[in-house]
C-alpha cells in the first residue's frame, strides 16, 4: 500500500511538472508566432497569418494531460493487480482488462478460480452488458457461452442469471439497452449498469397500466405466474402467443397504447405490443379505454440505468459480507459447488469470478467462502449468479474454466464485455 501511495504521489508531481512545461512551451510558441520580426515589417501578413497559426493551448494541454493520466492509471491498475494476486497467472486481455488464474485452499482442499478485472475507464472502447442467447432476443432459447460471445463479438463472457431449464426463460430482472425483458423473482438482488458506474440492490417491479378512468398494477413481465391474482405482461420476446389465462382470468392485447383485442384464452402477441393476462375484474374495464399507457419502473428507481441483471443472494453489501440466502428463497443452492459471481470496487472496477467445483482438483465453494473471497478482492457490493453446471467463463476466444460439460452447458443468458458499436 505504501508503494502505491508513493507511486501515485510521484505521478501527481510528474503530472504537475509536465503541465507546467506544456504551458510554458505553448506560451513561448505563441510569443514566437505573433511577435516575430519576420511579421513585424508586414502587418498585413501578420494579420492574415495570426488566425491560421493560433494555438489552442487549453485543448492541447488537456489532450496531453489526458493521455498522461490514462498512462498513470494503467500503471496503477497493473501494479494493483500484481499486488492483489502475487501467486497467480495474470494475462493482459486488453488495456484495463486482466484475466487471472489462481488456486486457493479451503479446509486443505483446492479450489480453482478464474477472475477477470475490468477498469472501464481504461477499457473505454468496451461495454459490459447482459446478452440473451438468441440473436433475435427470444427468451425461450439456450446456447453455449462460446456461441453467445461470438454472436456479440465479446472478448469476455460469464454465465448470467438463473433460468427455467425447460424453456430458457431468465428467472429474474433482465434489462438490455433500456428494454425490460423480464421482471424480478422474489425481489432478488440485481446489478444496475450505468454510463458512469454500477449499483446493486434487491429490486421490485413498479409498473402500471393507466387509462383515463383505470389504473391497474402490473406485477411482472415475461415471467412464470406465481399467483392467479397477478397481472403479467407478455411481449414478443416471450413468443408468438401468451400463456393460458388463470382461473377467472382475462387477456387484452395492446399496441400503440390502444386495446386491439381481448379474450378469455391465449392470444397472439402483437408486434411492438404486448398481451396483459390477469383477473377479469381488473382487466375488463381497460377494454373501454381509448388510450392505455404502460409505465414500467423498478424500486429502487434507477434513473438512466442502461442494463440490469439479477442474481442472488447478495455476497457483499456495503463492503461487508452479507449472504441473505433465506430472504431471497435460495436455500437449495448451499454447499460446496461451482460458483459464478460479479462485484465492483469503490473505484468502479468490475470483477467477474468463476469457481470450478465437484472434482478432486477443485472442490468448489460455499456461498460464505465466495462472499469472503469477493470481499478480499475489494468488492463493496457483490452478488452470486447462476452456478453449478451453468458456471462457465470465456476469455479471448476460449472457455477458461473447466465446467463438468466440456465448453459448458447451453445457457439462457450471459454478462458480456464487447466493443462498443
Amino acid at each position: 500500500m505504501d508503494t502505491l501511495f508513493y507511486a501515485e504521489n510521484r505521478s501527481k508531481s510528474v503530472e504537475s511538472m509536465i503541465s507546467c512545461s506544456i504551458i510554458g512551451v505553448l506560451i513561448f510558441l505563441q510569443a514566437l508566432i505573433f511577435h516575430s520580426p519576420i511579421f513585424a515589417d508586414d502587418m498585413k501578413i501578420a494579420q492574415m497569418s495570426a488566425p491560421a497559426l493560433s494555438v489552442d493551448t487549453e485543448k492541447i494541454t488537456n489532450t496531453i494531460l489526458n493521455e498522461f493520466s490514462m498512462e498513470r492509471r494503467t500503471q496503477n491498475f497493473n501494479e494493483r493487480i500484481k499486488q492483489k494476486y502475487p501467486k497467480a497467472a495474470i494475462v493482459d486481455v486488453e488495456r484495463g482488462i486482466k484475466h487471472i488464474r489462481l488456486t486457493k485452499y479451503y479446509d486443505g482442499k483446492p479450489v480453482r478460480i478464474n477472475v477477470v478485472e475490468v477498469d472501464l475507464k481504461l477499457a473505454n472502447d468496451f461495454e459490459l452488458k447482459p446478452a440473451l442467447s438468441s440473436t433475435s432476443n427470444n427468451l425461450k432459447s439456450r446456447r453455449t457461452i462460446t456461441t453467445i460471445a461470438k454472436n456479440t463479438n465479446s472478448i469476455v463472457a460469464l454465465n448470467g442469471t438463473y433460468f427455467k431449464p425447460q424453456t430458457g426463460v431468465p428467472l429474474g430482472t433482465l434489462m438490455i439497452d433500456g428494454k425490460m425483458y423480464t421482471g424480478p423473482v422474489y425481489d432478488r438482488v440485481a446489478m444496475g449498469i450505468f454510463d458512469d458506474g454500477f449499483d446493486m440492490a434487491r429490486v421490485q417491479f413498479k409498473s402500471s397500466l393507466k387509462g383515463s378512468k383505470s389504473l391497474v398494477k402490473v406485477d411482472n413481465i415475461n415471467q412464470p405466474r406465481m399467483l392467479s391474482t397477478y397481472v403479467i405482461a407478455y411481449s414478443k420476446a416471450w413468443g408468438t402467443t401468451s400463456p393460458a389465462s388463470p382461473k377467472y382470468g382475462y387477456q387484452i392485447a395492446i399496441k400503440d397504447n390502444k386495446v386491439v383485442g381481448s379474450s378469455y384464452s391465449s392470444m397472439s402477441i402483437p408486434e411492438d405490443g404486448y398481451v396483459i393476462v390477469g383477473p377479469e375484474r381488473l382487466l375488463k374495464p381497460l377494454v373501454q379505454e381509448k388510450t392505455i399507457n404502460f409505465e414500467i419502473g423498478t424500486t429502487p428507481d434507477w434513473k438512466n440505468v442502461k442494463h440490469i441483471i439479477s442474481g442472488g443472494p447478495y455476497l457483499v453489501k456495503n463492503s461487508e459480507v452479507f449472504v441473505d440466502m433465506t430472504a431471497q428463497k435460495l436455500g437449495a443452492i448451499g454447499g460446496k459447488n461451482p460458483r459464478s459471481a460479479i462485484g465492483y470496487t469503490k473505484d468502479n472496477t468490475m470483477i467477474l469470478v468463476a469457481v470450478d467445483g465437484r472434482e478432486g482438483s477443485s472442490v468448489g465453494m460455499t456461498l460464505m467462502q465466495l462472499a469472503g473471497f469477493m470481499k478480499s478482492l475489494g468488492c463493496i457490493n457483490a452478488m452470486n449468479l447462476d452456478g453449478g453446471g451453468s458456471t462457465v467463463m470465456y476469455v479471448n476466444g476460449q472457455v477458461v474454466n473447466k465446467p463438468f460439460v466440456k465448453g459448458g452447458i447451453s445457457i439462457s443468458n450471459a454478462l458480456v464485455l464487447s466493443k462498443k458499436i
